[in-house]
């Protein structure tokens, strides 16, 4: 068994009204920033997962992102593998997978 660390960083899918990022956006202009624009706000969620190898550790996470962690309504997530302890892991890291 391995341990696999995943971030799952949800956000709201594109149309759906995001209070947060629009009162970000309002704010640059006091803050003299003029060169960003489109601002989402989401939340990010690190865990860690034990399997024998990624893909089934990918796929609970997977199902919590699906389940517990969004929306799947009004929200889209993306799971990326930020390290893994086994060194066959490793090599793998950086990946992510988008879910809408």
């Amino acid at each position: 068994m391995s341990e696999f660390r995943f971030a799952v960083n949800v956000l709201p899918k594109p149309g759906i009204l995001d209070p947060q990022g629009r009162a970000v956006e309002l704010s640059l202009p006091h803050l003299k920033v003029t060169t960003v624009s489109r601002v989402r706000v989401g939340r990010r969620v690190e865990l860690t997962a034990t399997a024998d190898a990624e893909s089934e550790a990918r796929a609970v996470v997977d199902g919590l992102a699906k389940e517990l962690l969004s929306n799947p309504l009004i929200e889209s997530y993306t799971i990326e593998l930020l390290e893994a302890t086994s060194s066959v892991a490793a090599a793998g890291t950086g990946h992510a997978v988008t879910r809408s």
